[in-house]
């Protein structure tokens, strides 16, 4: 049977690989859409007729107008990643539209972007290039990771992973997550154990848990975002905790765009309370012109390429391809998951 596909991830469609060729060699209709798309542009591709039976998506806005212009045809909704924010789950279950994700397949390549932002950030590595770029030769101070303490908010996949190189880095390490278990537990003991080796003496690293959000903010020299965006976590880092923080504090957010009161950020930006921000997301996106984070100093921003390597792309797609063969061929369903 031969069905119809409508793929809106950029970097699914921009990058070679087996990805690719796996969904060519179902021999169905691929239509592709440069995305994120709004609910305009696709309801104009979805059209009257019910005209696909999957989509393979990155952050475009599934919500429910959209799902409903879908069905009855749309069988699964395949999400190229894991968050889910964007997509109206419980009225796709209303529907009967299956919803997948592919979780576990870029939590590296986004914790290395984590540090990549964490060291543009301390080392002042765009501004420094920029200058030598034209010719100039002024030498800036930059600050070392070895020693300071990195909060983390969101123990997840990438939580855990940025944990483990922020001990590398000879980091402690403070740890917050809305919920807890024991195999939370078991990790932190398996991280002290690990680092407790006498290679890393120099600055033994220590890592804890914060029962509370705000155990965290005033005892961190840096903070770094990993929570799963939900309806009752928007602007979580707003004017009142950020001004719990340490002042000279680093941010990075490499999770969601909506986690942060971008206004707030800026006026902290501006006052020194907050001494640097690196993030790989906004809200919206795409960037608007009007966003109060553009143009300041000592903000380094980037298009949400977290996951955009070409080993994850072709973990990423190539899962989410798997995710939509299965559920059209009647495979039992396998729960999305958030972390």
């Amino acid at each position: 049977m031969t069905y119809s596909v409508l793929v809106s991830t950029s970097s699914f469609i921009d990058t070679p690989g087996d990805h690719v060729k796996r969904l060519q060699d179902t021999g169905w209709e691929v239509v592709k859409a440069r995305g994120p798309l709004n609910e305009d542009q696709l309801l104009s591709y979805i059209g009257d007729g019910n005209r696909f039976d999957a989509f393979l998506c990155g952050e475009d806005d599934f919500n429910g107008k959209v799902l409903k212009a879908a069905s009855p045809r749309a069988k699964v909704i395949s999400k190229y990643g894991v968050g889910l924010d964007k997509i109206d789950l419980p009225e796709a279950e209303k529907l009967g539209i299956r919803v997948t994700n592919t979780p576990g397949v870029n939590h590296t390549t986004v914790t290395e972007l984590t540090f990549g932002l964490l060291l543009s950030l301390t080392r002042c590595i765009p501004e420094q290039n920029a200058m030598v770029h034209k010719g100039e030769w002024r030498r800036q101070t930059g600050r070392e990771l070895a020693g300071k303490t990195l909060g983390i908010l969101g123990f997840g996949r990438v939580g855990k992973e940025v944990a483990k190189r922020a001990m590398a880095f000879g980091m402690n390490v403070r740890v917050f997550n809305t919920s807890w278990s024991a195999q939370h537990t078991a990790y932190l003991e398996h991280l002290s154990k690990v680092f407790s080796d006498s290679l890393f003496n120099e600055y033994p690293p220590v890592v804890q848990r914060a029962p509370r959000d705000e155990d965290v903010f005033p005892h961190v020299d840096f903070l770094s975002v990993h929570m799963s965006l939900t309806k009752d976590n928007q602007s979580f880092l707003n004017r009142r905790r950020l001004a719990m923080c340490k002042r000279g504090v680093y941010i990075v957010n490499v999770s969601r765009g909506a986690l942060v009161d971008q206004r707030a950020m800026a006026d902290s930006i501006k006052s020194g309370q907050v001494a640097g921000y690196g993030a790989d997301v906004l809200d919206p996106e795409p960037v608007q012109q009007d966003n109060p984070l553009l143009g300041l100093h000592n903000v380094h921003l980037t298009p949400h390429v977290g996951s955009r390597t070409y080993e994850s792309v072709v973990r990423q797609g190539s899962a989410a391809v798997d995710n939509i063969i299965r559920a059209l061929q009647g495979a039992p369903a396998v729960k999305a998951q958030t972390a």
